[in-house]
């Protein structure tokens, strides 16, 4: 009896507690301490409590109740606030939730793919400065994790927190984000809010909802398949059962399979090979290797450069690597796009002769060192040059798969998954708007993008129901190999639909960044330059900052006269002028046939002529048409570049 009643005290007990915890009010992460707010708007505040429960919002020295509904949720609405802070929030239910150090300010939603995502850990070198000198509380970032859904939209990011920028912080924050901020904070003392919420890699349809997908019905069709989970699971079951059975086939890496492993200085390197870095394999004598290669050569290191901490910059690998110095691990990356730069601790070098192994792993394409990149050892001011000859030896040959494998379902890659984790966990949090850098992945179908970009943007305002959400693009970077004739390029094209849907949209607008790519990175390194600009653009459109130019020029129409063409710009600014001081280049023409050959080009005023001894009857010009149109030089005085263009679509 004692034992039953004991029992049921204990079950009364658990009954009351849960009963307690579900009574409490909770609310979303991003509503927390140390946010935000938006100003000059109605703010949204909402969470969750018990069915029926009164709960009540203190905020500026006025208090707002409601009840939460039959499925404990709740919300309320705050009167607009002017910028400012700090204050406190006090939310009452059952429970008590203070809120401190709130800002008042504007808040802005950065997304799209790896080039947004990029923090300053990725750019500690390239931006030491910026991060050493980083302390303001008045920038602030929320971070999103990635977090792909396919059932349905979420409502919460839990688990996060704002963050202030400073030194320690500011190496989580989306550089492009953080220099759009700070322009804005710097030139209108206004608290600055960042959301950071994008994924490297991922498509604009993953980024759209549901129902902003609607005007396209094969979309709709894998959203709502995609909703079985069970349907999901066995996919990717079969998926990777038929991976495991078609190959590629790895085998024994050679390397570390003997008794003495090939990074190891004890180990005696016959038969190795010469091969110069930096370079791909392939392209020096090696054909069909997909594998492990292993890579040594022996350096002299002075006495200086002991004792200390030394950088070793070994540019970036295709695609993994490990990198040992004197037998010891001291670094390495799973994949290629990182700049590899591995701090040496101090006393693994010594002075005289030093082994660098680094084990490359390239499971398709050409494998080895990207080319123009840093290849060194350096330390206070010194420097050993790592380019040149080293020895190489193979430790595997991946066998080819026997055929295509049966594909999965990666979620995050999946219409609306990324919407559904997010973004819909946002919605509910004003903003004044998003800044979005994202294209790599749809460049393959530019015609496509025409219609899910504006698409997009449409969708975001319906989410948020801001009719007029301000919306800035980063138009891509020039990217890929430089072509000496006149070509087409689906990267032109989408910078084409870039550039259109900022001019054709209201309120929104596009940061022009031809100047700023490399040919040998989809990642360039000028992103504070990319967020500058896109804060250019604010100024221009959300601030109504009439002092500034926010944009290169923007070609709007052009004249057939005496044999030329006669080109016309919005954004002249001080006046046109070529950006490094050489003619004119990247300019093409046709005439009817659109057979495109490169065209002499002279600043006439606030126009370009265009010409060409062999088009006797021009009709068309195209500028900066190409992958990477690295010699295009157009641009005002304001040292901003003119947006790539055609005439002839």
């Amino acid at each position: 009896m004692i034992s039953k009643n004991l029992k049921a005290l204990a079950i009364a007990s658990a009954s009351f507690i849960c009963s307690e915890l579900s009574a409490e009010v909770r609310l979303p992460s991003i509503v927390s301490d140390g946010m935000i707010l938006q100003r000059d708007v109605s703010l949204k505040v909402w969470g969750w409590a018990d069915a029926g429960e009164k709960v009540t919002v203190n905020f500026l020295g006025k208090s707002h109740s409601t009840k939460a509904d039959s499925n404990g949720d709740w919300q309320l609405s705050l009167p607009p606030a002017e910028a400012g802070g700090p204050h406190s929030m006090r939310i009452t239910g059952n429970n008590e939730i203070k809120l401190d150090d709130i800002l008042i300010g504007d808040v802005w939603l950065a997304s799209g793919q790896s080039n947004m995502t990029h923090a300053f850990n990725r750019w500690q070198e390239d931006y030491a400065s910026e991060i050493a000198n980083s302390k303001n509380d008045k920038i602030r970032q929320f971070s999103v994790p990635t977090t792909p859904i396919l059932s349905g939209p979420a409502n919460d990011v839990p688990n996060q927190s704002w963050k202030k920028a400073n030194p320690d912080n500011l190496l989580d924050f989306t550089v492009v984000g953080y220099f759009f901020a700070k322009t804005l904070h710097d030139s209108y003392d206004v608290p600055q809010g960042i959301i950071m919420s994008c994924v490297g890699g991922t498509r604009i349809e993953a980024w759209t909802s549901e129902e902003g997908l609607k005007a396209f019905p094969k979309q709709l069709e894998i959203i709502e398949r995609n909703k079985d989970s069970d349907y999901v699971a066995r996919v990717n079951a079969e998926a990777k059962a038929d991976r495991e059975e078609v190959g590629p086939k790895k085998t024994i890496d050679q390397g570390t399979a003997g008794e003495i492993n090939w990074y190891d200085p004890a180990y005696k390197a016959v038969n190795w090979k010469p091969i110069n870095i930096p370079g791909y394999w392939e392209h020096q004598g090696v054909r069909n290797l997909d594998g492990v290669v292993w890579y040594r050569r022996e350096v002299e290191v002075p006495e200086s450069m002991t004792g200390i901490e030394v950088t070793a910059k070994l540019g970036r690998i295709r695609n993994a690597d490990d990198f040992y110095v004197n037998g010891q691990r001291v670094g390495g990356t799973g994949y290629e796009y990182p700049q590899r730069r591995y701090k040496i601790p101090t006393g693994v070098l010594k002075s005289g002769k030093n082994l660098l192994v680094v084990r490359v792993r390239n499971d398709s394409g050409n494998g080895g060192f990207i080319p123009d990149r840093p290849y060194q050892l350096e330390a206070d001011g010194q420097a050993i040059d790592l380019k040149g000859t080293w020895h190489y030896r193979v430790g595997e040959v991946f066998a080819p798969a026997t055929r295509e494998h049966k594909q999965g379902i990666s979620a995050q890659s999946q219409p609306s998954s990324l919407y559904n984790g997010m973004i819909a966990p946002l919605t509910n949090y004003q903003i004044r708007g998003a800044l979005w850098y994202q294209g790599e992945a749809n460049a393959s179908n530019p015609q496509e993008y025409r219609q899910l970009l504006p698409n997009l943007i449409t969708d975001w305002r319906n989410k948020w129901s801001i009719d007029e959400l301000s919306f800035f693009i980063a138009q891509l970077p020039r990217f890929m190999d430089v072509d000496y004739l006149p070509a087409e390029s689906n990267w032109a094209e989408l910078r084409e639909v870039q550039l259109k849907t900022g001019l054709t949209t209201p309120n929104t607008g596009t940061g022009i960044n031809i100047d700023l790519g490399e040919w040998n990175d989809i990642h360039p390194a000028k992103k504070g330059i990319v967020g500058e600009r896109l804060a250019l653009l604010a100024r221009s459109i959300s601030y109504s900052d009439k002092t500034i130019v926010p944009s290169g020029p923007i070609f709007t129409s052009q004249e057939i006269k005496d044999g030329k063409i006669v080109l016309s710009f919005h954004h002249v600014g001080s006046g046109l002028v070529s950006n490094n001081g050489e003619e004119l280049a990247h300019f093409a023409i046709a005439g009817e046939d659109k057979r495109f050959v490169w065209a002499s080009a002279e600043i006439a005023g606030d126009k370009v002529v265009v010409s060409s001894k062999e088009v006797s009857k021009p009709r068309y010009v195209r500028y900066a048409w190409a992958d990477n149109p690295d010699f295009a030089n157009l641009a005002n005085k304001e040292g901003l570049p003119a947006a790539p263009f055609r005439t002839d679509n």
